[in-house]
C-alpha cells in the first residue's frame, strides 16, 4: 500500500468503473437477489437550472445509503433518477439570456422560445447530474427521468384529463396569489417576511356632510381606487351611527357606503377600514357577504389602469409614493405612521405578491380526501412520527390549488376551445375538430401547469403509467408499475413536505388508488457550526463539491450520516470533517499494519476463526452488524454510523489491532474481519471501503468484481464468554495504565503488576496481552490486597503497583506543594464569600464564579490527599 490514500483518484476510478459494468441496475445484483424483495426509491429532481448544493448532498447520500444497503441486501433495488424543468426559473434564466442579446420572447415567438429552452436544456441540463457523481450515488442513470420528456408527457395529459373529467379540475376567477413578473403562485410558493413599512391613515368626507370625515388605515394607499365600501365592525359603539351612510373617495369623487361586518378588529388603526374585494383576500369574502363591486385598478403587470385616474400606467408600487403626495397636497393624509407586517414575496423572482382576481385552474381540494384518510389509517408512515401532525394540519387546511402559469415553458394545459361553438375540453391526444361542431377553428389553452403539478407524478410517471400498458388486472400495470410501485420509501427534506410530499400522495392516490410510499424520511436543514442556515450574505455557505475537493465524497458522506439524528437540524463544520478524515487516517493505516503481518486475506466465510482474540473481534463485529442494520431499517443513519465508528475506531484499530502484537496467530483472521468490515461500511463510505478490501484481498477493482453487489454481511451468535474474558483484560489494561500514570511511570516498562479480580475467572491463558499493552514484564493474579503498592480500583477488579524501588520523593513533593497552593486559594475564596460586605456589593457573575471556583478547589484537594493517603501506606 502507498504511504497516503488517494481519495480523488480513487474515486474518479472506481465510479466509472462502477457505472460501465453497470452496478447501479436493477438487476446488477441477480446473484443475489432473492424472490419477492424489491425495492424502489424515487430521487426528488432537482431543478435542471440548479448546481449541487448541500442539502441535495445530504438528501442523495442518506438514498444512497438506504440503495446500496439493500441491493447488497438481496433487493431488486431501483433509484430513479431524474431532472425537474423547473417552470419559472428555467424561463427566467433563458428570457435574461435573450434579453442580453436585445431580444425578447415576444419578438421571437411561443415556439421559437422553447426550442432556445430545450437547446439550453440540453446544454446546461447536465451540470448538476455530473455533480451527483462526484458524491458517488449510485442511482439507475439509465433510466434517468426529465418532467417534460415524452413518456411523463403523455402521464400528465392523462393525469389531468381524468382530474377534469372526475370534475377535480375547474377553471373559474378566483382571488389568487399574483406575481406580477411570474404570473399566478399557489399559497406555498409565496414567501411572506417581515416588513418595515408605513400605516397611512387617509380622510373619507362624508357625502351627505362633506365638511366631516372619516379615518381609515391603510398599508397599501394605491389600493384605495378600487374601494367598494368603508367597513366598521357593528359592536363599535363609535361609528354604529355612521353605517349606511355614504362616503366619497378622494380624486376620483366615487361614493362607496359605509357597511358593517364583524370581521373588522376594532383595535386596528382607526377601527374603520377600507374594503377593496379585487386586491385584498379578506376583502374579497366580505365583497362576496355583502354583494359589492369588484373593481381591478391594475392588469396582469401591475400597471394602473382608467380607474385610478390621472396615475393610470404608473406601476403600482412606484405609483404609491405619488398617490401619497397628491392626497397629502388636497388634505386626505391624516397622518403617516411606522408601520411592521407580513408582506408576501414571490418565492421566485422575490418579487412583492398582489391579492388578484383571475380567471385561472384549480385543482379541488376534494382531491386529497382519500389520502387524508389513508395516512389516517397508517397506510403510510412518516420519519421522525411528529411530521404526521404537519402533514395532517395541512391538508385539513387545504385550499383549491391554482395550477395554472402564465409561461410557455412548461406542460401546456391540455384544453381546447372552439372558435365556432365555444365548446370546451380536455384532450389527452392533438385534436384536429371540435368534437361537438366538427369545427377546425379552435385553440389550445395558452398557460402551463404549475411544475408541481407534473412533480406530483413522479412516483409512477416514471414506471410508465400514462403511457398506453397492457392492464394486468383492473387497477395494476404489468412491468415497472406492479413491481415498484408504491416505492419503498421517500427521503427527501421536511421543507417540501407541502409542496411536493403531500400533492405526490393525493396524485397517487386518485391515479392508483394507492399511496405512493410506505415509508417517508424527512430530514432536517443542514446548518453551520453556529445552527444559522446557510447564506450567500452571511458568508457561510459549504459548497459540497469544495468538500469532496478537499476532503474527499466518502468524507463529506459520512460527516453527514452522522451528524444525521431524526428531527435535528445538522450543524456541520471543517472541524467535524476533519474528524471523520481522521478515520479514513485509521482505516488506511490498519490496512497497512494488517498488510505488514500477512501477505493477504481470505474472506470472513472461508476461514476458521481459532484464536481467543480472532474470536472476540468476530462476537464484536456481529454486535456491530446487529446495530447497523437495525439503526438503517429504523432511517437512524446517525446510529448505524456512530456503530460503525466505534466498532472500527475504538474496537478494532485501538484493541482488535494492538491486541495482535500478542498474538501474531490472529492477524489473518482480524485481516478477515475488517475486509468483512469493509462489506458493513461500503454503503456509507462506498469507496475507501472498496479501496481496502480489495488491497487486503491482493485484487483490484480492474479485474475482479466489487462489494458493493456482494452480500451484505449477516449478524451471527455472539460468543459471550471470549466477549467477558475480553473485556476483562482491557479494563485490566486500562487500570494498570492509569495505576502507572498516578507515579509518573505511564510510558516505561515496569517490571510487575497485580490483577485482583472480583469474580472467579481466569485471565491467566492472557496475561500476555496485559503485559503487553500495559508495559510490564510480569503480570500476577491475586486474591487478596498488595501492600506497599499503588492501585487502582474499577468496577471489576483491582491493580497494583509495587513502589518497592521506585523514588517517590519528587512525586510526593509535587502532590504536598499542590495542596498547599489549593489550601490558600480555598482560604481565599471561602474568607470572600464569608465578607457579608463584599457579597452584598459584587455582582452577582462574581459570587457565581467564586462559589464555583471553592467546590472545584475542594474537589481537586480531595483527589490530592487521596493520592498522598496511598503513598504514605
Amino acid at each position: 500500500m502507498a504511504d497516503f490514500y488517494d481519495a480523488k483518484q480513487t474515486e474518479e476510478k472506481f465510479y466509472k468503473i462502477w457505472e460501465e459494468r453497470g452496478y447501479f441496475e436493477i438487476d446488477a445484483n441477480k446473484e443475489i437477489q432473492e424472490p419477492n424483495k424489491k425495492f424502489c426509491i424515487m430521487m426528488p429532481p432537482p431543478n435542471v437550472t440548479g448546481s449541487l448544493h448541500i442539502g441535495h448532498s445530504l438528501t442523495f447520500t442518506l438514498q444512497d445509503i438506504m440503495t446500496r444497503y439493500k441491493r447488497m441486501d438481496g433487493y431488486k433495488t431501483l433509484w430513479q433518477p431524474g431532472l425537474d424543468h423547473a417552470g419559472i426559473a428555467t424561463q427566467n434564466v433563458v428570457e435574461k439570456q435573450l434579453l442580453a442579446q436585445g431580444i425578447t420572447k415576444e419578438s421571437i415567438g411561443r415556439k421559437e422560445f422553447v426550442k432556445k429552452v430545450w437547446q439550453w436544456k440540453e446544454k446546461s441540463g447536465g451540470m448538476i447530474v455530473h455533480q451527483m457523481r462526484r458524491l458517488g450515488i449510485s442511482p439507475t442513470w439509465s433510466r434517468q427521468r426529465f418532467t417534460m420528456d415524452e413518456g411523463l408527457k403523455k402521464a400528465v395529459k392523462k393525469a389531468f384529463v381524468s382530474l377534469y373529467e372526475k370534475g377535480l379540475i375547474v377553471r373559474e376567477n378566483y382571488m389568487i396569489n399574483w406575481c406580477t413578473h411570474d404570473g399566478a403562485l399557489s399559497d406555498i410558493e409565496v414567501e411572506h417576511k417581515e416588513n418595515k413599512g408605513k400605516l397611512y391613515y387617509l380622510r373619507y368626507y362624508l357625502a351627505d356632510e362633506p365638511s366631516k370625515f372619516v379615518v381609515v388605515a391603510t398599508t397599501r394607499p394605491e389600493t384605495y381606487f378600487g374601494d367598494t365600501a368603508v367597513m366598521v365592525n357593528p359592536n363599535d359603539e363609535r361609528y354604529k351611527n355612521l353605517i349606511g351612510r355614504k362616503v366619497v373617495l378622494p380624486i376620483i369623487g366615487r361614493e362607496i357606503p359605509i357597511i358593517a361586518d364583524e370581521h373588522v378588529d376594532m383595535e386596528f388603526g382607526t377601527g374603520l377600514v377600507k374594503v377593496t374585494p379585487a386586491h385584498d383576500t379578506n376583502d374579497y369574502e366580505v365583497g362576496k357577504r355583502h354583494n359589492l363591486e369588484f373593481i381591478t385598478v391594475f392588469d396582469e403587470k401591475g400597471i394602473l389602469n382608467e380607474q385610478c385616474d390621472k396615475f393610470k400606467g404608473l406601476e403600482r408600487l412606484a405609483a404609491r409614493e405619488p398617490i401619497v403626495r397628491e392626497l397629502e397636497r388636497i388634505g386626505n393624509v391624516e397622518k403617516i405612521e411606522d408601520y411592521d407586517n407580513q408582506v408576501g414575496y414571490c418565492y421566485r423572482c422575490k418579487n412583492v405578491v398582489e391579492p388578484y382576481i383571475s380567471k385561472q385552474w384549480f385543482v379541488k381540494k376534494q382531491i386529497a380526501d382519500k389520502a387524508i384518510e389513508d395516512v389516517a389509517a397508517g397506510l403510510a408512515k412518516f420519519y421522525p412520527p411528529h411530521w404526521i401532525n404537519s402533514f395532517n394540519a395541512w391538508m385539513r387546511e387545504l385550499r383549491d390549488w391554482c395550477i395554472s402559469r402564465q409561461l410557455w415553458w412548461g406542460h401546456q394545459i391540455p384544453v381546447f376551445y372552439c372558435d365556432e361553438c365555444a365548446h370546451e375540453w380536455a384532450d389527452e391526444g392533438e385534436p384536429n375538430e371540435c368534437p361537438k361542431c366538427k369545427s377546425k377553428n379552435f385553440h389550445q389553452d395558452p398557460d402551463v401547469l404549475d411544475t408541481w403539478f407534473s412533480s406530483g407524478l413522479w412516483p409512477f410517471s416514471t414506471l410508465g403509467w400514462g403511457n398506453g400498458e397492457e392492464l394486468k388486472n383492473e387497477k395494476w400495470f404489468e412491468g415497472d408499475l406492479a413491481e415498484f410501485y408504491p416505492n419503498t420509501l421517500l427521503i427527501t427534506g421536511f421543507d417540501i413536505l407541502f409542496f411536493w410530499v403531500a400533492r405526490m400522495m393525493f396524485q397517487g392516490q386518485n391515479a392508483l388508488e394507492k399511496l405512493p410510499f410506505d415509508d417517508i424520511y424527512l430530514h432536517a436543514l443542514v446548518k453551520d457550526e453556529q445552527g444559522r442556515k446557510m447564506s450567500k450574505s452571511l458568508g457561510n455557505v459549504i459548497d459540497p463539491l469544495d468538500s469532496i475537493e478537499e476532503y474527499s465524497a466518502d468524507i463529506l458522506r459520512f460527516t453527514l450520516a452522522l451528524l444525521a439524528v431524526q428531527g435535528r437540524d445538522i450543524k456541520l463544520s471543517d472541524e467535524k470533517m476533519k474528524l471523520v478524515r481522521n478515520f479514513t487516517n485509521k482505516l488506511y493505516n490498519a490496512g497497512k499494519y494488517l498488510l505488514l503481518n500477512e501477505s493477504k486475506f481470505d474472506d470472513l466465510d472461508k476461514i476458521e476463526v481459532k484464536t481467543p482474540l480472532g474470536a472476540y473481534m468476530q462476537s464484536r463485529f456481529y454486535e456491530c452488524v446487529r446495530e447497523v442494520r437495525e439503526n438503517i431499517d429504523a432511517y437512524r443513519f446517525n446510529d448505524a454510523a456512530n456503530a460503525l465508528y466505534k466498532f472500527l475506531w475504538d474496537e478494532f484499530c485501538d484493541w482488535g489491532i494492538e491486541l495482535s502484537k500478542a498474538s501474531k496467530a490472529s492477524v489473518a483472521e482480524l485481516g478477515a474481519i475488517f475486509k468483512e468490515t469493509m462489506k458493513l461500511l461500503s454503503p456509507f463510505m462506498p469507496f475507501i471501503s472498496e479501496y481496502l478490501y480489495h488491497e487486503l484481498s491482493r485484487t483490484n477493482l480492474e479485474s475482479s468484481a466489487s462489494i458493493m453487489i456482494s452480500r451484505y454481511p449477516q449478524t451471527k451468535e455472539r460468543n459471550l464468554e471470549i466477549e467477558k474474558i475480553f473485556s476483562l483484560v482491557i479494563e485490566a489494561i486500562v487500570s494498570i495504565r492509569r495505576a502507572k500514570a498516578t507515579i509518573e511511570l505511564g510510558n516505561s516498562k515496569i517490571a510487575k503488576a497485580y490483577v485482583k479480580l472480583n469474580g472467579d475467572v481466569n485471565l491467566s491463558e492472557a496475561s500476555n496481552y496485559i503485559a503487553l499493552l500495559a508495559k510490564c514484564e510480569n503480570i500476577e493474579f491475586t486474591s487478596s490486597k498488595i501492600d506497599g503498592a499503588i492501585s487502582d480500583v474499577s468496577e471489576n477488579l483491582q491493580s497494583f503497583i509495587p513502589l518497592e524501588g521506585v523514588d517517590m520523593s519528587a512525586i510526593i513533593m509535587r502532590l504536598r506543594s499542590q495542596k498547599t497552593k489549593l489550601g490558600k486559594e480555598i482560604a481565599k475564596l471561602s474568607g470572600m464569600l464569608k465578607n457579608e460586605k463584599f457579597v452584598a456589593n459584587a455582582p452577582s457573575e462574581v459570587i457565581e464564579a467564586n462559589k464555583s471556583g471553592l467546590a472545584n478547589a475542594q474537589e481537586q484537594l480531595k483527589k490530592i490527599d487521596s493520592e498522598l493517603m496511598k503513598f504514605d501506606k
